[in-house]
């Protein structure tokens, strides 16, 4: 992407003028860029000072929702920090079915490692609403990890951070079941977003069944089906996308007998 790695003077995260592909070029004061920079995990310990020269070298990308950041296999061009909105990552099979291995959210980066190791995207990245990102590319990020080795421990700490996850994911995937990583999600759905009720902790999916699948490593229809046998032994209750856990200790036993 040529357009990428020339610097520029500003970002803001209302652009209006100047536009190269998904690359949108602006001129406007420094406080949203330094605001989406000293918010990102990589970049918090840096001084505005720091973060200046930084946003120098920053240049901003939109996508719509369902846009692809990048797909697998493609060089990487440089490092994504998520300004606004969400980016799901994922694997694909030849028959098209999907593995989500994260969904990043503002203030975290994208694709670091293969930043610095020079290879391909290991995996595939789109947007899942509308979403704007900062973007630094390769030879520029590298350059400025070996001048604030501050910034490269961190990038260990993230780096660490995402393959914890995944081996988390590789375990899910070999010694539990569908019905178990299921009902593992709606009971970390229930504690984190739920709300308790007479009739129990009502919350609702932040997704598709056809979403949920992926995530859990299977087909929309076994999701449904599982959902539809945990109503049936009076666990769950089912309408849409709302979500009614009614027996919060029998659904943890299930996730219990592995």
């Amino acid at each position: 992407m040529p357009g990428e790695c020339n610097p520029l003077r500003a970002f803001t995260l209302n652009p209006t003028t100047q536009h190269t592909g998904r690359i949108h070029r602006v001129t406007t004061n420094y406080p949203d860029l330094l605001s989406v920079l000293s918010n990102s995990a990589l970049l918090s310990s840096l001084s505005p000072e720091e973060l200046q020269t930084l946003a120098k070298r920053t240049v901003r990308k939109n996508l719509r929702a369902g846009e692809m950041l990048f797909t697998e296999g493609e060089p990487c061009h440089g490092l994504h920090i998520i300004a606004r909105g969400k980016i799901r990552i994922f694997k694909s099979s030849a028959g098209g079915r999907e593995q989500v291995l994260a969904i990043n959210q503002p203030g975290e980066s994208v694709a670091e490692l293969p930043v610095f190791d020079g290879g391909n995207y290991p995996a595939s990245a789109i947007a899942i609403e509308d979403t704007q990102i900062a973007f630094l590319a390769q030879r520029e990020f590298r350059s400025y990890c070996m001048e604030h080795p501050e910034v490269a421990l961190k990038l260990l700490a993230v780096v660490g951070a995402r393959l914890r996850r995944l081996v988390a994911i590789i375990e899910e995937l070999s010694f539990t079941t569908i019905r178990q990583r299921l009902v593992a999600t709606l009971l970390r759905l229930s504690q984190n977003d739920g709300r308790r009720t007479a009739s129990g902790i009502e919350f609702e999916l932040p997704t598709t069944q056809q979403e949920l699948a992926n995530q859990l490593g299977t087909v929309r229809e076994l999701v449904s089906r599982n959902l539809t046998r945990l109503q049936a032994e009076g666990l769950i209750e089912v309408a849409g996308r709302q979500i009614v856990v009614k027996d919060e200790r029998g659904l943890s036993a299930l996730v219990e007998t592995n």
